[in-house]
């Protein structure tokens, strides 16, 4: 009686998830049935917006993916494969035929965190060791854990089977996953080991051209760093003008040394010692990288203008603006960090790029 329960209770997974999966009137594309032993978990694969990543996934499943030349997927991947990491209200964690959570398929792959996709409840997304390191391991979100956007590539969204998400728990199993096509275009044409090589070299290629625009930046920089430290403070601001006019044509200069370029004036007044101002900004150095951004963190930085310890550039540029006003703000060294920076996030000598947004501005 016993066994014909579990039997029963296997097969209603099942059936409930050829159910769910017909009522779901599913759109032409390429979806994942992820068979379990606590049920059946039904996604929609982002072919479009994570190709290369969707691309891995089917071979991996399906047990046919050719990479590089020399990697030959020829059995299906996950079968018999444990979800070896799971944190409750977080996320599942499978992939690893090793069930360490260090093993892979013997090869890595570039990220498509960037396609706009969030992780919301019951995201599909890639595992990784930090940036282009995916391979076979995957997660599935039980809630939206947005802090992992832009690290890691959402390449799938639960339709059914949240609830078993739920359920899972460290060491259970994943049976099968059936890659299920609908459309002409997916079901005889679409060709994984194809589709991985021509994303991966796409992505390689742009990549390169990154890499390339690196090291032209850092050229720049040497240069420029050279300049700063020859010249006075007064002899710099005159060079860093004309620097950031090659860049900026319409880019105005005060007296200090402070470089801007208006894009939106605003409106009322502008701020005075005291206001309480909120403002959103994103800093990069210049012939550099980004590094801090009030938009990262969906919070604005609030403060009552000249009684915060603020850079001297960044205070005046808050002082030239309104309510409403959008500037960019070049500040010099001199007028930023100063020689020494303040490493690790700004390096000696480095000039400064803040993009500032004025949100709200109340006088006082």
């Amino acid at each position: 009686m016993r066994l014909l329960f579990t039997i029963v209770f296997a097969l209603s997974f099942t059936f409930l998830s050829i159910a769910q999966s017909k009522e779901l009137k599913l759109e032409k594309g390429l979806y994942a049935n992820i068979s379990t032993n606590k049920g059946a978990i039904f996604l929609k694969l982002h072919h479009e917006e994570a190709p290369l990543t969707v691309a891995n996934f089917v071979g991996l499943a399906e047990g046919k993916l050719k990479v590089f030349d020399s990697i030959k997927i020829k059995e299906p991947y996950y079968d018999g494969v444990v979800f070896h990491r799971v944190i409750n209200n977080f996320m599942i964690q499978g992939g690893d035929p090793t069930g360490t959570g260090n093993g892979g398929p013997g090869y890595r792959f570039w990220d498509e965190a960037d396609n706009g996709v969030e992780h919301m409840k019951g995201s599909l997304s890639m595992a990784n060791a930090g940036p282009n390191t995916n391979g076979s391991q995957f997660f599935i979100t039980h809630l939206a854990t947005p802090h992992l956007n832009g690290k890691h590539t959402v390449f799938g969204q639960v339709l059914a089977g949240q609830d078993v998400v739920d359920l899972i728990v460290q060491g259970d199993t994943i049976k099968s996953i059936e890659i299920v096509k609908k459309g002409l275009k997916y079901k005889w044409f679409y060709n994984p080991s194809k589709v991985f090589k021509a994303e991966y070299e796409a992505k390689e290629a742009i990549v390169e051209v990154e890499r390339l625009k690196a090291e032209k930046l850092k050229a720049q920089n040497k240069v420029r760093m050279i300049e700063a430290k020859a010249k006075s403070e007064e002899e710099y601001k005159t060079y860093f003008y004309d620097l950031v006019k090659e860049m900026e044509p319409n880019a105005i200069q005060t007296e200090s040394g402070l470089v801007y370029v208006m894009h939106k004036e605003g409106e009322g007044e502008l701020a005075e010692r005291g206001d309480d101002v909120s403002l959103h900004y994103l800093g990069e150095a210049v012939f550099g990288e980004k590094f801090d951004s009030s938009y990262d963190r969906n919070a604005p930085l609030d403060f009552k203008y000249l009684e915060m310890g603020l850079i001297p550039g960044f205070n005046e540029g808050v002082g030239l603006s309104k309510q409403g006003t959008k500037i960019d703000l070049y500040i010099p060294y001199f007028l930023g960090y100063g020689k020494n920076g303040r490493q690790p996030t700004i390096q000696p000598y480095a000039d400064l790029i803040f993009r500032i947004e004025m949100l709200k501005l109340k006088k006082n």
